[in-house]
Order: C-alpha cells, then structure tokens, then sequence
C-alpha cells in the first residue's frame, strides 16, 4: 500500500484548494454574470449564498476526505456503513474531473494565446471569433496546457504542485491588486464602481437569484472531490470550518477584484458591461488596446489569467492521477503520462469543437464545450454536492455527529449544534431547487 503523500505547511493547503476554486470562473464567468444581471444586486446575492451554501459543502467535502485519507474514488468505501452504496459517487466523481479538463484545459489554452500575443506585440490582428475556429492554434495551446500540468505534478507532492501553486497564487494575488488600483483611476471608475457595488434591488428578480446561488455554489469546485483530495492530504492540527473561511475569502477576493479590473474599464472606454463571454476575451484586448502601455497591462492581465486557469487545472488533475494511482499502484511518472494522453485526447473534441469536429448538442450554436460544460456544471457539481450533504447530515449516512466530530478536529472555528437546520436542511433544499430550475429552463433546443 502506498504511502499518503502530506502537504508540507498550512499554507500550501490554504493556496491549494484556493487555486483549486480560483479559476475562469471567479475572473472569467463572475464579471460577465455580473454585468449581464444587473451589478450590485447580483454581488451582493452572491456573497450571501456564497456563505449559506459554499461554506457547509466544502467543509463536508474536506471533512470526507481527511476521514477516510483516500481519494475520492475509494473514501466512501472507509466510512460508509457495511451493504451501503455511497461509493459509487467515487466513480462519478472521477467522471466529472475528466470531463472538467476536456473544455478546461482548452479554455486556459485560449488565455495562454492572448498572452502570447501581447507579450510578442501582435495584439492588434487577432479575435475570439479567429482564434477558436483555428485548429492549429487550439490544438497547439491544447497541448503546451496539458504537457505543462503534468510535467509539475511528475515530481511529489510537496516538490512539484505544492511548491510551484504557492508561487502562482502569490503572483496572482499581487498582479490582480495592481490591475485594479490601475483601473480605479480611469476616468469612468466611479460610474463603474457604482454600476458593480451599488445594489439597485429593481433589477433583482428569480433569474437574478439563481444566477447569484448558481456562481456562488459552482465558483467553489465542491461537489466532485476536488476539496476532498485535498483534505486527505492534511492533518488535524486545525478545525475545517476556519480553513475552508480562509479559502472562500481568497477565493472571493479574486472575483470581487476582477470587478473592480473590468467594469471600469469598461465604462471608461463605452463599452458594454453585459458583452456576455466575451467580456475576458475581445473586450478587454479591446479595452488593452486603446490604454497607454496597453501592451504591457494587456499582457499582466491575461498572465494572471494564466495563473488563475493553470491552478484549477494543477488541482484538478491532481485529483485524477490521485484516483489512478490508488486504482493501479503506479508511481507519478507513469501515472501522468498515462492522464496526460486521455486528457488530451477527450480534449480534442472542444479544441476542434468550432472546426472540424463540429457538434451541436443543444441549442443553435452550441458546440462540444457546452456539451462538457453541461455533464459537469448542470449536473456532477450540484447533484455530487447533494450526495455529500445527505451523506454526511444523516443516519443513513456517516452521520451528523461522526461528521461534527472530524470537522471541528483542530484548532479554529468550530461547527456548532444550531448549525445543523442550514447543513441537514437548507443547503439540500437549495441545490435540488438550483438543479430542478436549470433543468426547467435549460435551453435544449
């Protein structure tokens, strides 16, 4: 039996599982939601929902996972009770991290070339549009993404992912802090502050709700194992509620400072805050383009865009070369060549998605990367957070006290008795309500 591999400080914990939750969707899906639902109101959602329902998954998720010191394809098979088929959400779980890099990593492709391109100068002949109906380019990116991750997480745990996340999520932070005190001096900061913090609660409507808890719950990572990897990876020194306040803080920071980086911008230079997806991409190239020295921001804004992309997908193929290995024994060389090629592979689809492997699963217009996006988004993250709410909250399950006990192990902040009504009740009720009402009003065609 191999021996757990540990995290070498609380720090590279805390950095981990931030990077793991920090990603496009804090800095990429967060402004553009925002924009799209109204500004203030919408933050202000989801700070709130970030709390009541973030904050309970993810301490159950790292509860599970310091508990059974597995990963998550086998640490059900640790703590559920004898007959019980808790485990088969192992496999799912495994399922939904693969299906996460088969657009994910094509996304942080994409942002590797729109660095490229303003660190070499050529950030005035290119477009969204362009770039992801070129399959050179996407398949190149594609590659260099895949061939980059697997390379860090060849060397142990502590040498190679730990090490190498606490540099990036440091330079992160700083560049995006930078960004923002830049962009809160352009001449339409103020309007565009008041647009992002200011709540107009006329605009507030049941839409606006369910995008807020929607972001609030899928920003996070919970539902597939990737924080229960993690927690088995640490010990009991502290309570789990105080780490996962600690990572929910950075991990909100991050989308709250992309806020301040954007909506100035864009009220600065006229152009439109609900621009959708595009928001990242040709928008702000836009907004580079017509600043002076935008060459130069153009290219800190979308390396810290690299940072962001690249520690989610660390943490999330640290997740399945874990499983792998504990399924096969073997060593991590092995393991990440042999992850590297299926995730490439399975990848191609989104790379070639607009080209030549062209497939509308849905709606018009929509193509592979929807398609993956759907199995985990709409369906893995929120129903897999079910599983662990019901799992750890009840009887049938490991049990409320079993899971009370494990989660305040440690010094910080303790989960308390009161607490259970919001962890046993609400937070299930509200994501069966989030996965209903998107399968409801999902656009299927």
């Amino acid at each position: 039996m191999q021996a757990r591999e540990k995290l070498g400080s609380r720090l590279g914990f805390i950095l981990l599982s931030a990077g793991c939750a920090i990603g496009c969707g804090n800095v990429w899906k967060f402004p553009w939601m925002a924009g799209q639902f109204g500004g203030g109101g919408f933050v202000l959602l989801y700070v709130i929902f970030l709390l009541l329902l973030g904050l309970p998954v993810m301490v159950m998720e790292f509860a599970v996972g310091r508990k059974a010191q597995k990963s998550p394809l086998y640490m059900y098979q640790e703590i559920e009770k004898s007959g019980q088929k808790w485990h088969l959400h192992g496999y799912v779980a495994l399922l939904g991290n693969i299906a996460l890099m088969a657009f994910y990593t094509v996304v942080t492709g994409w942002i590797i070339y729109y660095f490229v391109k303003f660190l070499t100068g050529r950030n005035q002949d290119f477009g969204f549009v362009s770039m992801i109906t070129n399959p050179t380019v996407n398949v190149t990116y594609l590659g260099v993404t895949v061939v980059v991750a697997f390379i860090i997480l060849c060397f142990n745990l502590q040498g190679g992912l730990e090490r190498i996340t606490k540099y990036m999520m440091s330079a992160l932070l700083v560049l995006m802090l930078v960004l923002a005190i830049h962009c809160t001096t352009l001449s339409g900061a103020k309007e565009g502050l008041s647009f992002y913090l200011v709540p107009d609660f006329s605009k507030i409507d049941g839409s606006v709700i369910v995008g807020a808890m929607n972001q609030a719950f899928f920003t996070l990572s919970v539902g597939m194992g990737s924080m229960a990897i993690f927690g088995s990876y640490i010990g009991k020194e502290r309570s789990l509620m105080g780490e996962s306040v600690n990572i929910i803080a950075l991990d909100t920071f991050v989308a709250l400072i992309s806020g301040f980086i954007m909506f100035p911008a864009c009220y600065t230079y006229g152009l439109e805050v609900n621009a959708g997806p595009s928001l990242l991409f040709d928008t702000m190239a836009t907004v580079f383009n017509h600043m002076e020295g935008g060459r130069w921001w153009g290219t800190l804004f979308f390396m810290f865009m690299v940072f962001a992309a690249m520690s989610t997908v660390l943490a999330v193929c640290e997740n399945i070369l874990a499983m792998l290995r504990e399924m096969t024994g073997w060593n991590r060389p092995k393991g990440c060549l042999v992850c590297g090629v299926v995730v490439f592979c399975l990848a191609l689809t989104t790379a070639l998605g607009s080209s030549v492997l062209s497939f509308q699963p849905f709606a018009e217009g929509t193509t592979w990367l929807d398609f993956w996006d759907f199995i985990v988004s709409n369906n893995i993250l929120p129903l897999g957070s079910l599983v662990f709410a019901l799992f750890c909250c009840n009887n049938f399950g490991w049990g409320w006290d079993n899971f009370m006990e494990e989660a305040n192990a440690g010094k910080g902040l303790k989960i308390h008795s009161g607490m259970k009504i919001l962890f046993r009740f609400v937070v299930p009720a509200a994501i069966l309500f989030i996965w209903v009402y998107g399968m409801c009003t999902f656009r299927w065609r």
